[in-house]
């Protein structure tokens, strides 16, 4: 298994941060990477259009497999039942200290196509996870700073 890993520290409570990564629908307004819609909820499909720096634009219904409210979740996806490429993205919030948390995002490929995907595309897809970061972390303390 390979593994894509970014994350930030971002000076917002965790709560926060949650509140601003968990609502899908209102990415747009904030993500520059990934726009997706629907519910962060167990077994929910989600649609995911993801727009790596310098790689093509896919749109994917990847399934949520973990959710730990307020800390966590998790979806997958992949080409024939995981087989030739599976994909599971994480996103994680972490809390550092009295307004202040870290959050992590991750992606663990398996399959047989995982070692080219990642020669070929790894680069732009962590390029992405760092762009998507920074922004989460400028909502997310703009956010803070309005209800202090």
């Amino acid at each position: 298994m390979k593994t894509i890993h970014s994350e930030i520290g971002i000076g917002a409570p965790a709560d926060i941060v949650w509140e601003v990564i968990s609502d899908l629908d209102g990415w747009e307004g904030w993500n520059p990477v990934m726009k997706a819609s629907g519910k962060v909820a167990m077994g929910a499909r989600p649609t995911v259009t993801i727009s790596p720096p310098g790689s093509k634009v896919m749109t994917l219904q990847p399934k949520i497999t973990h959710l730990d409210e307020g800390k966590e979740f998790r979806w997958r996806d992949g080409i024939l039942a995981g087989l030739l490429l599976q994909g599971e993205h994480g996103f994680r919030v972490v809390v550092e200290d009295v307004g202040r948390c870290r959050f992590e995002q991750f992606e663990m490929f398996s399959g047989v196509l995982s070692g080219a995907i990642l020669a070929r595309s790894g680069k732009a897809i962590e390029t992405g996870f760092q762009a998507m970061n920074r922004m989460l972390k400028r909502e997310a303390e703009r956010r803070g700073r309005t209800r202090s």
